[in-house]
Formats: structure tokens, C-alpha cells, sequence
């Protein structure tokens, strides 16, 4: 019972969030640049970071670890893809208040932040586990 509610209330935020999104596309001035960026996205994601992520997981990670290892790859692949943009064009922009943060080191920061979590959900799988017993 619970788990359909569940899957109904993130199916209707899902629904929202492509109902925001939808809109604030429209509102784009430059509509080709943005679709040229979301289908590079989907390429770099469909041949470069998702058979990286399972050859990894397969043949480097064996056990329990497999799915952390797995979960810190995709996220970590997605942050980078979001933040290539930032990444590759360094320097200050013309105008200060379009990028005002230190976007390569929050990055880091965020990839270091999701392999810690990563690094300790077999820990606390493993309290979990001996808890229980």
C-alpha cells in the first residue's frame, strides 16, 4: 500500500517539475542552442558515461559495493556533464553575476561529497544488517 502511494506522489513532482521545465524552455530566447546542448547530453550520456559506469561496476567492483560504486559513477558522470560548460570556458565572464561562485571547486567538492555517502551506504548497510541479527 504504501509503496503505490509512494509512486504516485513522485510520479505527480515528476509531472510538475516537466510541467516547470516545459515552461521555462518556452521562455528561451536561444531554443536551438539549448535543444543542441539537452540531445549532446543525452549522447555523452548514452555513449560515453553509462557504458563507462557498467564496464567499471563489472569488472573493477566485486560484491556488495557494486551498486554504491555504480551510483557515485552515474551521479558523479551527470554533475560533470552539467558542469562541462563551466569547466571548459575558464575565465571571467563579461558580466561577474552570471557565474559568481568558484563553480570548479563546488564541483570537486560535490564529486567528493557523493563518494563519501557512496563509501559509507555499505557501512550502514552492514549496521543495518548486524542490528537486526
Amino acid at each position: 500500500m504504501r509503496t503505490g502511494v509512494t509512486r504516485w506522489l513522485t510520479g505527480a513532482a515528476g509531472l510538475v517539475l516537466a510541467g516547470v521545465g516545459a515552461y521555462r524552455l518556452l521562455g528561451v530566447d536561444d531554443l536551438t542552442g539549448v535543444l543542441i546542448w539537452l540531445g549532446g547530453a543525452v549522447v555523452l550520456h548514452d555513449v560515453l558515461i553509462a557504458p563507462l559506469v557498467l564496464l567499471i561496476g563489472s569488472v573493477l567492483v566485486r560484491g556488495g559495493v557494486r551498486g554504491p560504486v555504480r551510483g557515485a559513477l552515474l551521479v558523479g558522470g551527470a554533475l560533470t556533464a552539467v558542469a562541462l560548460p563551466v569547466l571548459l570556458r575558464p575565465g571571467k565572464p563579461a558580466n561577474p553575476s552570471v557565474l559568481p561562485l568558484d563553480y570548479p571547486r563546488n564541483w570537486l567538492v560535490t564529486l567528493v561529497a557523493v563518494a563519501v555517502v557512496s563509501a559509507l551506504v555499505p557501512v550502514v548497510r552492514r549496521i543495518g544488517r548486524s542490528r537486526r541479527r
